[in-house]
């Protein structure tokens, strides 16, 4: 997705999802009080923000200068969950949410305009919510791709068949030029676009039945320098956490937002 922080570069042409269809482009995270998400991530993983020309009711992460982010303080608003999630690059909107509707998902909201494109908010047929986006990609695109998040991983009740749904609808491994690669690697389906491992589909051990005491969702992973710290900077602002090892953790925002802090060695 694209916030529009930043005005088109003389010099250097936009990146569109046509371009890099199918492969993650943005993750937002649904906010019900910007002031204290700001805080709270400014805290844990160090960002500074930026005003989005969406509105007061936007904002955009940037690590470093960088965007990595994007905060929307619509949950109440649109009575939506607090959720971190993930949305992919799509050359048209309306052609993506007749292909998940077809195949079993639903649309939450949308396709709505947000210049300079479109954006639809989606589940797939098993209830993991994610998110296209047809247009123009920030000018750095590439240089978010390398920062921050790290990946995103889905954890669902059977790998092989969302690789099959998320796959006719972003057309994953298709024949297109510049499609996403899709690999079976230490028992996770890997999603790579021009080489790089954006995205990874878990589902438990090869050869297990479905387990339906998981709940399909997208997790995101920022890349981080010290995980503990980042653990330990969670708690004490009004966060929690709720796995941790030596190279990652599970972390919960004070609004209840899930999301993963990775070190980069493990990238």
């Amino acid at each position: 997705m694209n916030y529009d922080v930043r005005p088109p570069s003389a010099t250097k042409d936009r990146l569109s999802t046509h371009s890099v269809f199918g492969a993650p482009c943005w993750v937002s995270l649904t906010s019900r009080d910007l002031e204290a998400t700001e805080e709270f991530y400014t805290a844990v993983l160090g960002w500074q923000w930026q005003r989005a020309k969406l509105g007061d009711r936007f904002r955009v992460a940037l690590a470093d200068g960088t965007p990595v982010a994007g905060i929307a303080a619509i949950a109440t608003m649109w009575s939506m969950a607090v959720a971190w999630t993930p949305y992919f690059a799509v050359p048209s909107a309306d052609e993506a949410v007749a292909r998940v509707q077809e195949r079993g998902g639903t649309t939450a909201v949308g396709p709505l305009s947000f210049p300079p494109g479109r954006a639809a908010l989606l589940a797939d047929r098993d209830g993991a919510t994610f998110g296209i986006w047809e247009g123009e990609l920030n000018a750095d695109w590439e240089t978010w791709r390398q920062a921050q998040p790290a990946f995103i991983r889905l954890h669902t009740r059977d790998a092989f068949d969302a690789a099959i749904f998320y796959g006719e609808v972003l057309d994953w491994a298709s024949d297109r030029p510049g499609c996403c690669e899709v690999h079976y690697e230490g028992g996770e389906v890997v999603l790579r676009s021009r080489g790089d491992i954006v995205a990874r589909i878990e589902s438990g051990a090869l050869g297990s039945a479905p387990d339906p005491t998981i709940r399909p969702h997208w997790q995101v992973h920022f890349a981080v320098t010290d995980v503990a710290a980042c653990a330990r900077a969670a708690e004490v602002h009004g966060g929690s956490v709720l796995s941790k090892g030596t190279e990652e953790a599970v972390l919960r925002d004070p609004d209840g937002a899930q999301f993963t802090v990775t070190s980069r060695r493990e990238r």
